[in-house]
């Protein structure tokens, strides 16, 4: 075991705490697949699922046993026309759960989000019955302003190219505080509390994932 896993698993023992402390339910897993396994325990048979964009879950395999699953899998791809997609977020503002990734998150437990279509920051911070976050242990930052500049430093520029958005960060892989129509930095959600207790629960994982 390296040191690194080593000190992913002690600071994840601190973090479980500082979560805890927002009415926040917290675990950490080592692996990838641990954290599947964690996740797919939380939800029942049945339950209705959707997600946002999120690279952690698709790579850790969540999605796909979603999809496969015995769920009522919310599809947001399905969408057609601009009425179909709003007909279809009606239904993912009252799903049961929410499926999700952070983009940063300080030591003191608070998660810090940046989106912008931001259907996704939108039903982190309102909706969906229960909230499911995998976040990896590399988006550890110390504090809110830390946790922003890294968003915009190393989440942004791979998402643009992802999401094929015409910015300046994903023509030169930095970020240029831009106001261009494509602009993926629309919207911040700071999440410091959750006022519904256990609505919101964080799976740390000690496995690199996503941006």
């Amino acid at each position: 075991m390296s040191y690194i896993t080593d000190s992913y698993a002690l600071s994840g023992e601190t973090l479980v705490k500082q979560f805890k402390k927002r009415n926040m339910e917290a675990f950490y897993c080592a692996t990838k697949e641990e954290a599947k396994e964690k996740i797919l325990s939380m939800i029942p048979n049945g339950s209705s699922v959707t997600w946002g964009g999120t690279e952690s879950m698709e790579e850790a395999g969540v999605c796909e046993a979603i999809r496969q699953g015995d769920y009522e899998f919310i599809d947001r791809k399905k969408a057609k026309t601009p009425e179909e997609s709003r007909a279809l977020y009606g239904q993912i503002v009252c799903a049961d759960y929410f499926l999700t990734s952070s983009n940063a998150f300080t030591k003191d437990g608070i998660l810090v989000n940046i989106d912008g279509a931001s259907n996704r920051v939108a039903c982190i911070a309102h909706g969906p019955a229960h909230v499911i976050f995998l976040i990896s242990m590399d988006k550890l930052c110390a504090n809110v302003d830390e946790a922003i500049d890294r968003i915009h430093t190393h989440a942004c520029p791979p998402n643009a190219l992802r999401v094929k958005a015409n910015t300046p960060c994903s023509k030169t892989g930095v970020c240029a505080d831009c106001l261009s129509p494509d602009c993926i930095c629309c919207q911040t959600l700071i999440t410091r509390f959750s006022r519904i207790p256990d609505r919101i629960k964080v799976i740390l994982c000690g496995e690199k994932l996503g941006f």
